[in-house]
């Protein structure tokens, strides 16, 4: 009766026929089952005609929800990220009742694999991270099993074997020491050790097809604070090996630099400050400099109307493709205005 409802809260109208195939009983057992969730004050309602059934109508109450494992974690995962993505406020005490609720019924190897997921996920941003668990991308999303398996190795220093796909579509298997989780923007990622070539590297989680604990155990870095992990991951995504290196030199504050072109994107060095020190990014906003930017790309026209919306003294060091794009921009920007 309760995998009925679960059903039926999926939306739509069922038939009975296709209720009895998908709990292996007869019709007639599918219409005593409906006759109990009625009897409950549950609204389940019959609709006749060719392609009749049944279906859930809008009670007066929320009707009991039958979550899946999977389903259950990810709800948690939104209100925690809500939370700490400055959504407190409007979830109000409603988000906290709603979280204790399902952490009572949760089964216990469930709960404490979904405490590990908490305990090793890191956030970049503010309300970007809570966005980005109810993103409609979802092919960004990793599989719930393989973010349990993760968290799971990065609690326990346990190393874990991955079969991973890279943005060339090339699969591998790989042993990783995984030391957390970073959920940046839409997408989460990994920072891992890989043995076999001696280096840390990021790891996409949506490309990881299947993840196994190994027996053993890794000594993570000394300064592997959630800090130290979200740092390297976004730095990581400003040094990867990309298509193009280009190199500016560009006049102005790091905090409206930052805003077109964010840490995950340029890494940013300063040619000279004010005082003397190499502390570009403490700097007052107001207080301009010149700054060099050193960006991997795999395309370079977003570039050119990157730095139009900056509208900062710029200098293209490298490469010599960039300079063009940039004339011909301006060339339609010059255009459209006559």
């Amino acid at each position: 009766m309760l995998t009925l409802l679960e059903l039926l809260q999926s939306g739509g109208v069922r038939t009975a026929a296709e209720l009895a195939d998908r709990l292996d009983v007869d019709v007639r057992t599918v219409r005593r089952y409906v006759e109990h969730l009625v009897d409950l004050g549950i609204p389940v309602e019959s609709v006749r005609g060719r392609y009749g059934g049944y279906r859930l109508s809008r009670g007066y109450r929320l009707p009991p929800l039958m979550l899946s494992d999977d389903e259950a974690v990810a709800v948690l995962l939104g209100l925690v990220a809500g939370r700490r993505g400055g959504l407190a406020a409007g979830l109000g005490v409603a988000g906290e009742t709603a979280a204790a609720k399902i952490r009572r019924v949760l089964p216990a190897r469930v709960g404490g694999r979904l405490q590990a997921v908490l305990d090793a996920v890191v956030f970049t941003g503010a309300l970007a991270s809570a966005a980005s668990l109810i993103s409609a991308d979802q092919s960004a999303a990793p599989d719930a099993t393989v973010l349990l398996t993760v968290a799971d190795a990065v609690a326990q220093h346990r190393p874990i074997a991955v079969a991973y796909t890279d943005r060339e579509g090339a699969r591998t298997d790989r042993i990783l020491h995984p030391y957390g989780i970073v959920n940046h923007e839409d997408r989460w990622y990994v920072r891992a050790l890989d043995p076999a070539v001696g280096q840390e590297r990021t790891f996409r989680l949506d490309r990881i097809a299947d993840a196994r604990a190994l027996v053993g155990s890794f000594e993570p870095p000394v300064d592997d604070t959630d800090r130290d992990v979200a740092q390297s991951v976004v730095t990581g995504f400003a040094t990867a090996d990309y298509r193009y290196e280009v190199t500016l030199r560009i006049h102005g504050a790091v905090e409206h630099i930052r805003t077109r072109l964010p840490a995950s994107v340029a890494i940013i060095e300063p040619l000279e400050t004010g005082d003397g020190e190499r502390g570009a990014e403490r700097q007052d906003p107001a207080d301009a400099a010149w700054h060099r930017l050193d960006i991997r790309a795999e395309r370079l026209d977003w570039l050119p109307p990157a730095l139009a919306v900056l509208d900062l003294p710029f200098e293209v060091e490298r490469p010599a493709e960039l300079r063009d794009l940039i004339a011909a921009f301006a060339d339609r920007l010059r255009a459209r205005v006559a």
